[in-house]
């Protein structure tokens, strides 16, 4: 018998590089969008498409941006991130709050309290996803979705080894299987951008 979640991966794949704290490593703020223009367009598309309007939306691992569509409004946005002054910086989030999920799992939010849940290009430094994916899926209502997307960017120092070491084909086969070992359903890979004309952008979304 086994209490981890992921036993079919290799004893390191949880690893790395930097394994200094996480929050002197963000601590500087960094007001940049980690994917481009062409990108940002398709998943905010993806969210217009995807988020039920005058819903409460959970943005994981936020910074100074979530990428919503401006023509849309949401009963609330509650973002979590590793930043302060970038998560004060972004205009749709109606509160928020930082912790270190590598260290801190439990997210301080009440059960099925969201309508949605959104995770931007931050999957790849999760050192525990199930157990943080499973608390995504706590704090959703039943049926709610949880869009998690990627590119091709990462700080490698704070990526997992197990990231490093795969594709974007073997990025979404790992996300879809944080997914199912959370216990989310009617999970799917979706591709908002194929990098031909901007970055390349996958998303990933399970049911609640």
């Amino acid at each position: 018998m086994t209490n981890d979640p992921l036993p079919e991966l290799p004893a390191d794949a949880f690893l790395k590089q930097d394994p200094d704290d996480d929050l002197a490593f963000y601590a500087p703020a960094r007001l940049v969008t980690h994917i481009d223009e062409g990108a940002v367009t398709a998943l905010t598309a993806c969210y217009r498409e995807r988020l039920p309007e005058d819903s409460q939306v959970f943005d994981l691992m936020s910074s100074w941006v979530s990428h919503l569509p401006s023509d849309r409004s949401y009963a609330a946005v509650v973002g979590h991130g590793m930043n302060a002054e970038e998560l004060a910086a972004n205009p749709r989030l109606d509160r928020w709050f930082v912790q270190n999920l590598n260290r801190e799992t439990s997210l301080p939010l009440d059960d099925q309290s969201f309508d949605a849940a959104l995770c931007c290009v931050g999957a790849q430094y999760l050192q525990q996803p199930v157990a943080v994916f499973a608390e995504v899926r706590r704090v959703l209502t039943p049926g709610s979705p949880f869009i998690v997307s990627f590119s091709n960017r990462c700080f490698p120092t704070k990526a997992v080894a197990i990231w490093r070491s795969l594709d974007t084909n073997g990025h979404a086969a790992l996300i879809r299987l944080y997914f199912e070992r959370a216990g989310f359903r009617d999970i799917t890979v979706e591709l908002l951008a194929d990098g031909r004309a901007s970055d390349p952008l996958v998303a990933v979304i399970g049911s609640a």
